[in-house]
């Protein structure tokens, strides 16, 4: 159809009140509110190159819009979009409230010299460690469908990358790109079907690390890789099919800044997080952050709050924090002149005392206080000593003391007294009593790494619990007394240290026996998980991790 072409009439410049240089508007009237045509002395044409001039600014519009909407924020990236033009358009949505990503997107491979995948991104430089959990949604027929964590130069199709990629298949592999436009290359990691995958960033290596849930991780590297400073970051999915969304959720998100290479331990501090974790069900929850670095939350017996100590150089270092769980609002805890407390804070089994390791008077010293704040009363008389347990009865305390260049287990009556040396042989800590005070559980170097051991409640009848290749800290032990939580290190941390920093597992075991399962993969250590730190119901565990908070 051929536009409308409307034929104007002319009048001469300066009749009808129209002055010389103007002309009449198109109801030919000077005036606005004219009701009546006079004379049409101007209508503007419209052709078919005036109709393409306007779709194509309206076709630039839409784009901009699209590129507007797709520019916004998707929990903690900057942006998500399709790279490489897949014939179907991806989305990326975040849910606070379950703290959960979908994604969906199409694109017909990732490999060779050309990508197609949707990505929700960030732009970060320096060292990093990312890390989730992931799931496919739904069943496919496409073994190459895949997912991961992706780190790349650019936007662009062919960009030099490195990512962690887990296949519909099961294969779990490192792939790479080394510049722009080169053939895809890959590393497959000795382990398949894994749900829990990290990339982590270590000057020029790249690092993958993957297991599947409840198992320790298996690593494959990539070294010498230059992507550039700054990079693209983040989560995609990729259907291996042009015509075909995937979808998958991906959980447990975490995007960690780590120590840096010269840091000084208990001089230099990150900063810190809050988690709870449901073990059973291996649901994760991030509910506080701090550049304020803290440590070591006990659960009040009340199950409303949690109790830790903030740590570091600042003017509130060594106070203690009562953190409202429904309110997130911390509140300093009153302990008197007792104000250089360290991550060794224990509450009484009825929850009416809280015993704390202060270290005012100089070296580590047990004192106790009210629940709610108050004055302290000294304990111990003999530094260092470092509180860690309450018989279920209130009548004594275990701790760890140095006692020239030993550390040993030690219990003492909750109102003070002559302590009692409970173990010998190696180096120990930890000491806990089972929730009916039978035994008293502690880890021990005694079979040369760290391992988690237990006696009776006077010291009688000390035996191994965990043997394994790992060094094992802190054991603690659930309120209905059916499972035993502690933190793991590699070997490559020393049996006798539990350093800040580190990658760690938590994991936990029946307290009968059994094979110790990983329920969370962390970035922490010193101040982890420290102290009895049990939901009164015994489903859930608070603990910390690190990293540097911008």
């Amino acid at each position: 159809m051929n536009p409308r072409v409307l034929r104007p009439r002319t009048v001469p410049p300066g009749s009808a009140g129209v002055p010389a240089g103007e002309s009449l508007d198109e109801s030919g009237s000077d005036s606005p509110h004219s009701s009546h045509i006079t004379n049409v002395t101007h209508v503007t044409f419209v052709t078919p190159a005036t109709f393409a001039t306007l779709a194509l600014l309206l076709l630039l519009l839409i784009l901009t819009l699209s590129n507007t909407s797709a520019a916004s924020p998707v929990g903690l990236f900057e942006s998500t979009t399709d790279i490489g033009a897949p014939a179907l358009t991806g989305s990326a949505t975040y849910d606070p409230a379950a703290q959960e990503y979908e994604l969906a997107g199409a694109g017909a491979n990732m490999w060779a010299a050309r990508d197609e995948f949707r990505f929700v991104w960030k732009k970060m430089k320096g060292d990093f460690i990312l890390r989730t959990r992931v799931d496919f949604v739904g069943k496919s027929a496409e073994p190459h469908r895949k997912v991961g964590w992706m780190i790349r130069s650019s936007l662009d199709f062919d960009s030099a990358y490195a990512d962690c990629a887990e296949h519909g298949d099961g294969l779990t592999s490192l792939q790479f790109r080394r510049t722009k436009g080169a053939t895809t290359e890959q590393v497959l990691l000795a382990v398949t079907n894994t749900d829990v995958l990290q990339l982590e960033r270590k000057g020029g290596s790249y690092i993958f690390s993957a297991a599947r849930y409840g198992e320790p991780f298996t690593k494959g590297e990539v070294p010498a890789l230059d992507l550039g400073d700054e990079v693209y970051v983040g989560l995609f999915i990729c259907s291996h099919g042009s015509n075909r969304l995937e979808k998958a959720k991906f959980r447990d998100v975490r995007i960690i800044r780590p120590a840096w290479d010269g840091l000084v331990p208990y001089r230099d501090y990150l900063g810190s997080q809050l988690e709870i974790l449901e073990p059973q069900t291996g649901k994760l929850r991030l509910i506080h952050t701090s550049t304020e670095p803290f440590e070591a939350p006990n659960w009040t017996r009340d199950g409303k709050a949690l109790i830790y100590n903030i740590s570091g150089k600042g003017a509130r270092s060594g106070r203690l924090c009562r953190f409202d769980l429904a309110t997130k609002d911390a509140a300093l805890l009153d302990t008197g002149p007792a104000k250089k407390n360290n991550n060794d804070h224990v509450l009484s089994f009825d929850g009416s005392l809280l015993g704390i390791s202060d270290q005012t008077e100089g070296g580590s010293k047990v004192f106790v206080v009210p629940c709610n704040g108050g004055t302290p009363k000294r304990i111990t008389s003999v530094a260092p000593s470092y509180l860690h347990g309450w018989s279920p009865d209130g009548k004594f305390l275990v701790y760890t003391g140095k006692r020239g260049d030993s550390f040993d287990i030690y219990r003492i009556g909750s109102d003070g007294g002559d302590e009692v040396r409970l173990t010998s042989e190696g180096m120990n800590d930890g000491s806990e009593y089972s929730p009916d005070g039978k035994d008293i559980y502690f880890n021990s170097t005694r079979s040369g790494s760290m391992q988690i051991w237990r006696m009776d409640s006077n010291g009688k009848h000390q035996e191994q619990v965990t043997k394994d290749e790992f060094n094992n800290w802190f054991p603690h032990i659930s309120p209905d007394g059916k499972w035993i939580a502690f933190i793991t290190f590699t070997k490559d941390v020393p049996a006798n240290d539990h350093p800040y920093y580190k990658q760690v597992y938590l994991r936990m075991m029946p307290a009968d026996g059994g094979t110790p399962k990983i329920i969370a993969y962390v970035y922490g250590g010193q101040g982890t998980m420290n102290v009895p730190s049990w939901s009164p119901d015994s489903t859930k565990i608070a603990f910390v991790s690190n990293t540097i908070n911008e």
